[in-house]
C-alpha cells in the first residue's frame, strides 16, 4: 500500500513540474485540517466570557428614583433598562386581566383615600404613609428583572454604584442596602447624589442643578463636586400632572351633554397628555413692553395694542376610555396652563408663598442670593435643569428668562423689603440698569467713545457700580487665549444654561474611571452595624494614607478605617 501511494504522489509531482495542473481528486485525497479565514473575527458581543473578559462588568450602575429604576454598566452613555413602578408590574401569578379585551378600554379609578399617582411610586418621602415591606418587594422585583432580563450576568457578585436623591430618609436607604447586600450579595456599594452626578454628566465641576422631579423640585449649588447649598419646593411633576387632569376634566364637562356624570380623567390619561402635548409658554418680555413700579416685586406687563390677531391653534385628543368614547378638541393655549399655574404662578406676589411652595424661578433666585459671591459667579453661568419634567418644551428657556427678570429687578441684595426706602432703592437699581445698557451700546459701537457708562452717579453705592477695568486682567485673559480655549473658571457672571446627560450617565462615567466616592459601604461592616456604623464626618479624604498598623502589618493603599454617609448623614 505504501508503494502505491508513493507512486501517486510522485506522478502528481511530475505532472506539476511538467506544467500540468494536478487534478482535484488528487488534492482531495490528502487529509487537511479546516482553516478559519484570517479576515474573520468573532464578535466581542457574542464571544465567550473566557475570551472576552470585560473589567467594566465588575461594576453595575443603578439609579433609584421615586418612580423608576435605571440600570446598566460603566462606560455606557445610556442605561440598559428603565423600569417604572406601576400597577401592571405588581400583578400576582395567575392574573390575566391584561388579556381581557375590555380591560384595556376600562378607566382605572383610584381607591378612596389614595393620593394622586400613588400606585406608580416606589416610595413617598412621608414615611408615615409608606409600607416598607412593600417598598422592599417592589425594589427587589425590579432589580431581579434587570439582572436576569437585561444584564444577563452570571452569579458572580458585582460591585454597585448607586445614585440616590440627596436627603433620602435613612429608613429607605436601609431597605435598599439590605436588598442589595443580602439578596444580590454585592461586596461593596458606592453611594452618590444626583446633583453631583448631573454636574459630572454636564462636563462641569461647579453648577446650579435644578432637578424638577416627581414629588419635589430640588435646587442644589455644587462647587468643586461639593454640595454647598440647597432649597426645595413642592412644585414638581406630581402637582403638575394633577393640574393637567383638572384642565382635561373641565374641558370634557364643557363639551358633555347635560345630565351626564362629571368626567374623571385617570392618571395614565393625564400623564400621556402631559407628555405628548404639554408645553410651557415663553417669557412675555419678547413681544411686550415692561413698566416698572417701585412698590411691586414683579413687572407690570402691558400688551401691544397693534398685535395681529390669529385664530388660536387647537389639538384633537382621543379619550377611548371615556363613557362614551370621544375626541376632545382643546386649544393649545389651554395645555400650557398647568405649567403656568403650578411651576411659575406669576400673578401672585412672592411674599404670599410658603417657603416650601415657592415658584421655580423664585427658588433658583433665592438659592443664588444665598451663595457667596465667588460661588455665585460660577453657578449662575452653569445652570443645569434636569429631571422628568425638564423635557417639557419651552420650560428651560422660561426659567432662565424669568430668572433674568428677577436679577434685573432686585439685583443681588438679600434684603427683600426696604419699607420707606423702597423708592430710593428702585432709583439705584434703575441707575445701574442704565449704566449697563450704555455699556452694552458702547461695546456694540452704537454710541461714541466720549460717553463713559462706567461713571456711575454719586448716589449709587459701590456695590452696585461697575468695577474698574484692570489692564493686568486684560493681559492675563489675552495670554490664556493664546494657549487654548478659556478655562471653565473664567466663564461667569451671566445667566446661562448648560445641558446634561443625566445622573445615570454621570454615575457611569465615575464608575468607569474607577473614581472612589466619599460614601463606600463594605458588605461585612454593614451587616455588622448597619447605618449606625457610619461615622458622623460628612467628608472623608480618599488620599492613600502612609501609616502602618504595627510591625509587619501595613494598611492597603486607600483603605479606610470607617465609612460615612456623606450628605445623607
Amino acid at each position: 500500500m505504501s508503494t502505491i501511494s508513493e507512486r501517486k504522489v510522485s506522478a502528481s509531482l511530475g505532472r506539476s513540474v511538467r506544467g500540468t495542473a494536478p487534478r482535484v481528486a488528487d488534492l482531495a485525497s490528502t487529509p487537511e485540517t479546516p482553516r478559519t479565514p484570517l479576515q474573520r473575527a468573532s464578535s466581542s458581543l457574542y464571544g465567550s466570557p473566557s475570551g472576552n473578559y470585560r473589567t467594566e462588568d465588575e461594576y453595575v450602575v443603578l439609579e433609584v428614583g421615586s418612580r423608576f429604576v435605571r440600570g446598566g454598566f460603566p462606560g455606557e452613555s445610556a442605561p440598559r433598562c428603565t423600569l417604572p413602578f406601576g400597577p401592571d408590574r405588581q400583578r400576582r401569578v395567575g392574573d390575566y386581566r391584561q388579556y381581557d379585551p375590555e380591560y384595556s378600554q376600562r378607566r382605572r379609578r383610584k381607591d378612596r383615600g389614595q393620593e394622586w399617582g400613588e400606585d406608580h411610586e416606589l416610595y413617598c418621602l412621608d414615611l408615615t404613609k409608606v409600607d416598607m415591606g412593600l417598598v422592599g418587594d417592589k425594589f427587589e422585583r425590579a432589580i431581579r428583572e434587570a439582572y436576569t432580563k437585561y444584564f444577563l450576568l452570571d452569579t458572580k457578585p458585582r460591585r454597585i454604584t448607586l445614585a440616590l436623591p440627596p436627603r433620602l430618609p435613612h429608613a429607605l436607604i436601609t431597605k435598599i442596602l439590605d436588598i442589595l447586600f443580602k439578596s444580590f450579595h454585592a461586596p461593596s456599594i458606592t453611594l452618590m447624589s444626583h446633583p453631583v452626578l448631573s454636574t459630572v454628566a454636564a462636563g462641569l465641576r461647579s453648577a446650579l442643578v435644578v432637578n424638577i422631579g416627581w414629588a419635589e423640585t430640588l435646587v442644589t449649588a455644587v462647587c468643586e463636586y461639593r454640595e454647598v447649598h440647597e432649597k426645595r419646593t413642592l412644585r414638581a411633576g406630581k402637582w403638575l400632572s394633577e393640574e393637567m387632569a383638572k384642565v382635561l376634566n373641565a374641558e370634557l364637562d364643557e363639551d358633555a351633554a347635560p345630565g351626564t356624570p362629571k368626567a374623571d380623567v385617570s392618571f395614565e390619561e393625564a400623564e400621556e397628555v402631559l407628555t405628548r402635548v404639554g408645553w410651557c409658554k415663553p417669557s412675555s418680555r419678547g413681544n411686550r413692553k415692561t413698566i416698572y413700579f417701585p412698590a411691586r416685586e414683579a413687572p407690570l406687563l402691558e400688551e401691544w395694542e397693534d398685535a395681529i390677531e390669529t385664530p388660536p391653534p387647537t389639538v384633537m385628543i382621543p379619550f377611548p376610555k371615556h363613557i362614551p368614547p370621544t375626541e376632545l378638541k382643546v386649544a393649545l393655549a389651554s395645555l400650557a396652563k398647568p405649567a403656568e399655574n403650578i411651576l411659575f404662578e406669576p400673578e401672585v406676589p412672592s411674599n404670599e408663598f410658603d417657603d416650601e411652595e415657592l415658584p421655580i424661578h423664585h427658588l433658583v433666585y433665592r438659592t443664588l442670593v444665598a451663595l457667596p459671591v465667588d460661588v455665585r459667579r460660577l453657578c449662575m453661568s452653569r445652570i443645569v435643569i434636569t429631571g422628568g419634567v425638564a423635557d417639557m418644551p419651552g420650560l428651560k428657556t422660561r426659567i432662565l428668562k424669568e430668572l433674568e427678570v428677577l436679577v434685573q429687578l432686585r439685583g443681588w441684595d438679600p434684603v427683600k423689603t426696604w419699607g420707606a426706602g423702597a423708592a430710593r432703592h428702585e432709583d439705584r437699581l434703575r441707575a445701574q440698569q442704565r449704566n449697563l445698557a450704555m455699556k452694552r451700546q458702547k461695546e456694540e459701537g452704537r454710541i461714541s467713545e466720549s460717553l463713559d457708562p462706567a461713571a456711575a452717579p454719586a448716589s449709587l453705592p459701590a456695590g452696585l457700580q461697575e468695577p474698574e477695568i484692570d489692564n493686568i486682567d486684560i493681559k492675563l485673559a489675552n495670554a490664556s487665549l493664546k494657549k487654548g480655549p478659556p478655562l471653565e473658571c473664567s466663564i461667569g457672571g451671566t445667566i446661562r444654561g448648560v445641558q446634561t446627560l443625566g445622573a445615570w450617565a454621570g454615575a457611569s462615567l465615575v464608575a468607569h474611571q474607577r473614581t472612589r466616592g466619599i460614601v463606600e459601604i463594605e458588605r461585612e461592616r454593614y451587616l455588622q452595624h448597619g447605618l449606625q456604623g457610619a461615622s458622623r464626618d460628612k467628608e472623608v479624604s480618599v488620599i492613600p494614607q502612609r501609616q502602618s498598623m504595627g510591625p509587619g502589618v501595613a494598611r492597603g493603599a486607600g483603605e479606610r478605617v470607617s465609612w460615612t454617609l456623606g450628605v445623607w448623614a
